[in-house]
C-alpha cells in the first residue's frame, strides 16, 4: 500500500487536482461539470477541446466588408436602436456606424434587456455571422462589447468555441466561459507541467511541435497553422502511446508468457492431409498453419486471432491445429458461442474424423447428464482429444489432463471473463486461437487487436460460387416472392430477415409477426413449411424451430438477425433481407453469408421502401458490387467511422478524443512504425531516451506490470 502512495505521489501534478479548486469555479460549477462533462480535474478541462474556433484577431472596416465574408468583427459607434413590428414579427434593430460605413445589427430574442444595455453613441467591438439583406450587410444577434482601448488591435489569438449542454448554460457555463475557465488554468501551467513524453529523435524526425504549445495552441492558437501543428502533435501521441502499450503487452507475452511446446508434426495430421483432406488448400490455409505451427513450436503461448471472411475455411484450419495438439500429446478445446453452431462445428469435424483414431465430443447445456459425465471423466483423465461445445466447456466442473489448444469461434460473443476461463483450464496456459468471420479493417485490426498475432484468409476454397446480389423495392414484392417458389420448386430452401432495433423491441416485434402473417399469405400451408426465429423465443423453442430448417422440414425461415453467425443450410439458396436500408454494412453481408454454402448458385435480395437516404443507397450499392467481406469492412468503416469498439474489442484501447483511424490513417501507420523500431531497439523502455515515455505510460497506467496494462 505505502509504495503505491510513494509510486502516485511523485507522478502527482497540478493536473491532478479536483476542478472544484480551479479560479472560477467552486463547488456548485464544480459538480455541474462533472455531471454534465465529465470533468473531474484540471487535467480533463485540459482535454476538454474546442471544436472551431472564430477568427477575432482582425477589426474589419465596414466599407471593406464583401458578401462572401463569413464570420466577422467590425467596431463602431451605435447611432440608433428602436423596436420594430409587432408580435412574432417584433425584432430590435441598431445601427452600427464606422469612418467606412454602417451596418444593420438585429436582434428577434431578448429584445427588452439588450435596448435597456445599448448606450447610444457608445464604440462597440461587434462579432458574428454576416448576411446581406436588401444589398445592405447585417449580423442578426451579434455578440456585443464596449470597445476599449486593449480591445483596438483585435485578439492575438483565435477564440475557441467549446462543447457545453443546456444545463450548463443556464448556470452560466456556456462555451465563452468554459473558455475563460481554461485561459485561467493555461496561465497556471509551466513546461514542467506538461513534461515531452515521446522521444526526441522521434519528435524532430515527424517535426512535431513541443507537448507543452501543443496544449496551448489546440485551445488558444495565434493562426490556423499553429492549430493544425499543435492537433497533428496530439493525435500523434495518442496513436503512438496506444501503439506502444499495445507492442509491449505483446512483446511482453512473446517472451515471458511460458506455452506447451508442440515440437512435432505427427502422424495425426500427417494421415488427416494426405487421406482425410477433402479438398486442397489455399494458399491463405497453408500461409495460417505455418504461423500457427511456427507459434506452437516456441515454447511460448500463442494468442492469435484468426479472421477470414464467410466460407474461407477457418474451421478446417482449426481442427488441422487441433490435430497437432494431439500429435504433442496434448487435448484441445473448441467454443462456439451458440448451442447450434457447436453442433454444427461437432458433426462437420467428426464427419472428417470418423476414420481416425481421434476421441470427439460435443458438450452444451442441454447434453443429458448420463452423457455429460462419461465427457468430464474422459477429459480429466486424458482419453478425449477434442471437446467442442458451447461456454459449458468452461464451467469449473470441466478440467482437463493436458489441454493444450483452445479455439474460441466468433470470439466478440465472449466476454473478457469468460475467455480467460479457457485460460486457466491447464497448468501451462494453452495456446489460444480466436476466429472472426467479421472481416475488421486492417486500420482497426492494428489498433484495437494489435496486442494479439492477428492472421488473415482472404481466399475462398475454389468452387465455391459468388452469390448474387441486387436491389429490389417494396413495389417488386409479388416479383421477389415468385422467384422464391421457383427455387423452393427446384429443391431449395429461403431466409426471410427482419431487421430487430433494440430501441423498439415491441413495435420490431410486432412487426416480424406481421411480416410472418404476410410471408404466410404467399406461402400457405401444407403446400410450403415456414419455420420462425425471434429473440424472445425460449432457447429450446428457438433451437427446434432452427433444426426443422437445417432438416429441410420447413422450406422457409423467418426471422430476426438471431441467425446472423453460424448456421450452416447448403440447401439454402436465397436469403431476403427485409428493410435492408436499415442494417449496416457488415451485418448486411454477415446475413448474406447464410448462403452460397452449396454447390448451387445463390442469391441475397435486399428489399427497401422507396425513399432512401444518400449513405443508404451507397451501402446497398457496395453490397451489390462486392462479395468481398474485407472490402466491405472498409467501406463500412468510411460510412460509419469505428462505430461501438467495445463491441469489437472489449479495451478502452481506442477511446481517442482527437485521432480518428479512419481520416488519420497516415498518423497511425508513422504511430506503429516508430512504436516498432523503438520496441526492437529497447522492450522494456529501460535506455536514458525513453525513460521520459516509460514514466508517462507508469502514471497512465498506475502499475509497473506490462501483462497488466490492457
Amino acid at each position: 500500500m505505502s509504495i503505491k502512495k510513494i509510486t502516485i505521489s511523485q507522478h502527482s501534478s497540478i493536473l491532478s487536482n479536483p476542478i472544484e479548486y480551479l479560479k472560477g469555479v467552486g463547488p456548485v460549477k464544480g459538480d455541474l461539470l462533472k455531471k454534465e462533462l465529465s470533468i473531474f480535474t484540471f487535467q480533463d478541462l485540459l482535454t476538454h477541446f474546442p471544436y472551431r474556433h472564430l477568427d477575432k484577431t482582425e477589426i474589419r472596416k465596414i466599407g471593406s466588408l464583401a458578401p462572401d465574408a463569413d464570420f466577422i468583427q467590425v467596431a463602431g459607434r451605435i447611432v440608433s436602436c428602436e423596436i420594430l413590428g409587432e408580435r412574432r414579427g417584433r425584432r430590435l434593430v441598431a445601427e452600427l456606424r464606422d469612418d467606412t460605413g454602417s451596418l444593420e445589427l438585429t436582434w428577434f430574442q431578448g429584445i427588452s434587456w439588450i435596448q435597456k444595455s445599448i448606450q447610444i453613441g457608445q464604440a462597440y467591438l461587434v462579432f458574428g455571422k454576416l448576411s446581406y439583406f436588401m444589398g445592405s450587410p447585417q449580423i442578426t444577434h451579434p455578440e456585443l462589447e464596449l470597445f476599449t482601448a486593449d480591445k483596438r488591435e483585435g485578439k492575438d489569438y483565435l477564440d475557441p468555441v467549446y462543447p457545453t449542454t443546456e444545463k450548463l448554460k443556464v448556470r452560466g457555463l456556456n462555451g465563452r466561459q468554459i473558455g475563460k475557465l481554461t485561459h485561467t488554468l493555461l496561465q497556471l501551467l509551466h513546461e514542467r507541467d506538461l513534461p515531452e513524453n515521446i522521444p526526441e529523435n522521434i519528435i524532430e524526425s515527424q517535426q512535431l511541435t513541443s507537448r507543452y504549445e501543443a496544449y496551448n495552441h489546440i485551445h488558444f492558437p495565434a493562426n490556423a497553422t499553429l492549430y493544425e501543428k499543435a492537433v497533428t502533435r496530439l493525435k500523434f501521441e495518442e496513436l503512438f502511446m496506444a501503439q506502444v502499450r499495445l507492442g509491449l503487452i505483446r512483446s511482453h507475452r512473446h517472451r515471458y508468457s511460458k506455452g506447451v511446446l508442440f515440437e512435432k508434426v505427427g502422424d495425426l495430421f500427417n494421415t488427416f492431409y494426405r487421406s482425410y483432406l477433402p479438398f486442397e488448400l489455399t494458399g491463405a490455409q497453408k500461409r495460417v498453419l505455418k504461423e500457427i505451427r511456427q507459434d506452437t513450436g516456441k515454447g511460448f503461448q500463442m494468442n492469435r486471432l484468426l479472421q477470414g471472411d464467410v466460407g474461407s475455411g477457418k474451421t478446417i484450419v482449426a481442427l488441422l491445429s487441433m490435430l497437432l495438439a494431439a500429435d504433442n500429446g496434448y487435448q484441445s478445446c473448441m467454443m462456439a458461442p451458440t448451442e447450434i453452431l457447436a453442433r454444427q462445428h461437432y458433426e462437420g469435424i467428426s464427419a472428417l474424423l470418423k476414420d481416425m483414431p481421434v476421441s470427439i465430443e460435443l458438450l452444451t447445456g442441454s447434453t443429458p447428464k448420463s452423457k455429460r459425465k462419461g465427457i468430464l471423466d474422459a477429459a480429466s483423465n486424458g482419453s478425449l482429444h477434442i471437446l467442442i461445445g458451447t461456454h459449458a466447456v468452461i464451467e469449473d466442473q470441466v478440467q482437463f489432463a493436458r489441454l493444450g489448444f483452445a479455439v474460441v469461434d466468433e470470439q466478440h460473443r465472449f466476454g473478457v471473463a469468460q475467455r480467460a476461463k479457457l485460460w486457466e483450464k491447464g497448468v501451462i496456459p494453452p495456446h489460444i486461437l480466436v476466429m472472426t468471420a467479421t472481416p475488421i479493417p486492417r486500420t482497426l485490426a492494428m489498433t484495437a487487436y494489435g496486442d494479439l498475432d492477428y492472421s488473415v484468409m482472404d481466399e475462398l476454397p475454389p468452387g465455391r460460387k459468388p452469390i448474387t446480389t441486387v436491389h429490389r423495392y417494396e413495389t417488386t414484392r409479388s416479383t421477389v416472392m415468385d422467384f422464391i417458389k421457383s427455387e423452393i420448386k427446384k429443391g431449395r430452401q429461403a431466409y426471410i430477415i427482419f431487421p430487430l432495433i433494440e430501441e423498439s423491441e415491441k413495435p420490431d416485434y410486432e412487426n416480424l409477426m406481421k411480416g410472418y402473417e404476410n410471408v404466410k399469405a404467399y406461402f400457405p400451408e401444407p403446400t410450403y413449411w415456414i419455420s420462425m426465429v425471434h429473440g424472445k423465443m425460449k432457447a429450446a423453442q428457438k433451437e427446434a424451430n432452427m433444426q426443422r430448417f437445417v432438416q429441410n422440414d420447413t422450406q422457409i425461415m423467418v426471422s430476426t438477425t438471431v441467425i446472423e453467425v453460424g448456421v450452416n443450410v447448403p440447401n439454402a439458396s436465397v436469403m431476403v433481407i427485409e428493410s435492408a436500408e436499415k442494417f449496416g454494412l457488415s451485418q448486411l453481408h454477415q446475413l448474406r453469408g447464410r448462403v452460397g454454402r452449396g454447390a448451387e448458385k445463390s442469391y441475397c435480395i435486399l428489399l427497401t421502401g422507396n425513399k432512401l437516404t444518400r449513405e443508404a443507397r451507397e451501402r446497398l450499392k457496395i453490397m451489390c458490387e462486392t462479395n468481398d467481406g474485407f472490402v466491405i469492412a472498409e467501406k463500412d468503416l468510411e460510412i460509419r467511422g469505428p462505430g461501438d469498439i467495445e463491441g469489437t474489442r472489449q479495451s478502452g484501447m481506442l477511446n481517442f478524443k482527437l485521432a480518428s483511424i479512419v481520416q488519420d490513417k497516415h498518423l497511425l501507420d508513422f504511430a506503429k512504425q516508430y512504436a516498432e523500431i523503438l520496441l526492437n531497439e529497447d522492450p522494456e523502455l529501460n535506455l536514458g531516451v525513453n525513460l521520459k515515455l516509460k514514466s508517462f505510460l507508469m502514471q497512465q497506467i498506475g502499475q509497473t506490470n506490462w501483462s497488466k496494462i490492457s
